[in-house]
């Protein structure tokens, strides 16, 4: 059986490289052309068009980009804080799919860090590259490698779904905690009753939450999470009288 050659959490280093797909004529790029930037953001990327990328097709591509569009306009309704230019710096995606998320904010003055857990269903971070777009891999139930404090706002859709009786709830929001900024944002789509899990430990760690209703209205079980992460010290401990 073939190896998926863009497997790369905990993968054995090999000896060989993987050789760039086939080319029935010279003048053909291997791998599929790409678009030049911007057309490139929102063309379907040759993974798709060519149907390497099994699964997704170039209506679902398209569906998607238009979908994230509409969802972003609508965190930008309840957020005003999304919606208030050069507000947010430094994004996080926690399940970036295609990217649509980040492609809808391109006209905005932020970078976006897409993340594919690698336990998706779908292995798409070389849609996100063939983008133009950037993004890594993760699994959320460990630590990511980078500082805290680094992202100013985080999203995550259907991240704690996906993570049921993998790891502990509580574990990847702390996490979360550790690499959002004091005053930093996060929104979250998930089934309510996920969502009222995650209020109940957010209350705890001292962020300011609130879940709202879907863009489809209020009879959608996916509701959407908003949350800010205060800033907050822990009271001084008390002086012994001597």
């Amino acid at each position: 059986m073939a190896k998926d050659p863009d497997t790369a959490w905990y993968t054995k280093m090999e000896t060989c490289l993987t050789p760039l797909p086939e080319v029935n004529d010279v003048s053909e790029v291997s791998g599929g052309k790409l678009s030049n930037w911007p057309e490139r953001l929102t063309a379907v990327p040759p993974r798709i068009s060519s149907g390497s990328l099994k699964g997704i097709t170039a209506d679902m591509f398209k569906e998607n980009t238009e979908l994230w569009k509409k969802r972003v306009a609508y965190y930008k309704s309840l957020d005003y804080q999304l919606a208030e230019r050069g507000r947010y710096r430094n994004l996080l995606d926690m399940n970036a799919f295609l990217g649509g998320f980040a492609a809808a904010l391109i006209d905005d003055p932020l970078w976006v860090m897409n993340t594919v857990p690698v336990e998706a269903e779908f292995n798409t971070l070389g849609v996100i590259y063939e983008r133009g777009l950037i993004g890594t891999y993760q699994n959320w139930c460990e630590a990511m490698s980078t500082y805290p404090r680094t992202y100013d706002f985080i999203h995550g859709d259907s991240v704690f779904s996906l993570y049921q009786n993998r790891c502990k709830m509580e574990d990847i929001l702390l996490e979360m905690d550790r690499i959002l900024r004091p005053q930093g944002s996060v929104i979250l789509r998930d089934d309510v009753d996920v969502l009222l899990k995650v209020k109940k430990f957010a209350d705890a760690m001292e962020w300011d939450s609130r879940i709202a209703d879907h863009e489809k209205g209020p009879h959608q079980r996916e509701k959407i999470f908003f949350a800010v992460k205060k800033y907050w010290t822990a009271p001084p401990p008390e002086q012994k009288s001597t």
